[in-house]
């Protein structure tokens, strides 16, 4: 059976202190029982499962949705405090007590349930059952806290633990970090002097090609200009030797009408050796005289 312990303040008395234990089996809608006492009486009641009902459809609201109200007012205590009221009236013999809760709204308050309590005949008991109840749940209260306290301390040191791990993580970390810094700047320096190398290796390969090209090309235009110049000087020559084929059929007539038209000239040779032929003779017959 499950139990709860509520101080209220009724609402005819808000100075009187009142204690409110409810208990139940399983659940609050099958039923509870209400002891009440203000520490020198006690009154005790129970509630079945039909008037729970009962008062569900009075009040036209939903089975379920009541039970909350009940518990919200019966056994949240502080949580709820000012959202219900409380009512108590005994009679003067303190044999019975009307017993009533009430939910507060804005512009008033509806009634959630009421009963009568009967007075129990030894209240000392009662009380008793009460301090009982009460430092039960103060040992299982001290028992919950030692362990929570045990468990935080444990959490404490496991978090020192950690936190010294994480600070040595964090130092390995930043070394690691540094030792790749220093060898990816090693590598990279060597990079660059290869880059530089191999750029200087491709710029002295490419001033020899380029020469070589600048001279081929020197070359080429060389032959190209040699080549005109002997085309120039073929066509040249073949223009030379039409003009002069063409101009030498042409000349022969005119030195030959130059020759027909100019006096005849006399040769020489033949009379130096008709002269010749005439002094041998003089020459033969003086050496014969």
């Amino acid at each position: 059976m499950e139990k709860t312990l509520n101080r209220i303040h009724p609402v005819s008395d808000p100075e009187a202190t009142y204690f409110l234990q409810v208990s139940w089996e399983k659940d609050l809608g099958t039923g509870f029982g209400i002891l009440l006492s203000d520490g020198q009486c006690a009154w005790t009641g129970t509630v079945s499962e039909a008037e729970i009902s009962r008062e569900a459809a009075d009040m036209e609201m939903n089975r379920e949705k009541y039970v909350e109200e009940l518990k919200k007012a019966l056994i949240a205590g502080e949580e709820s405090a000012g959202k219900y009221n409380f009512a108590i009236s005994r009679d003067e013999e303190n044999t019975e007590c009307q017993f009533s809760y009430e939910r507060n709204l804005k512009d008033g308050s509806f009634r959630l349930g009421s009963l009568k309590l009967q007075n129990v005949s030894s209240p000392a008991e009662v009380v008793r059952e009460l301090i009982g109840y009460c430092l039960d749940c103060l040992g299982r209260l001290q028992a919950k806290t030692e362990h929570l306290q045990k468990e935080n301390e444990r959490l404490v040191s496991d978090w020192s633990d950690v936190e010294k791990r994480l600070e040595k993580c964090v130092e390995a970390k930043e070394e690691l970090e540094a030792d790749l810094y220093n060898r990816f700047i090693l590598v990279l320096n060597e990079k660059k002097a290869k880059i530089r190398n191999l750029q200087k290796l491709l710029n002295e390969a490419k001033e020899p090609a380029a020469d070589a090209k600048c001279t081929r090309n020197s070359v080429a235009t060389t032959q190209m200009a040699t080549g005109r110049e002997n085309d120039y000087d073929g066509s040249t020559d073949e223009e030379s030797e039409n003009l002069t084929r063409a101009s030498l059929p042409s000349g022969a007539p005119e030195r030959r009408h130059s020759l027909l038209g100019s006096p005849d000239v006399i040769d020489t040779a033949p009379r130096r050796k008709r002269r010749q032929r005439t002094a041998k003779p003089a020459g033969t017959g003086a050496k014969m005289a």
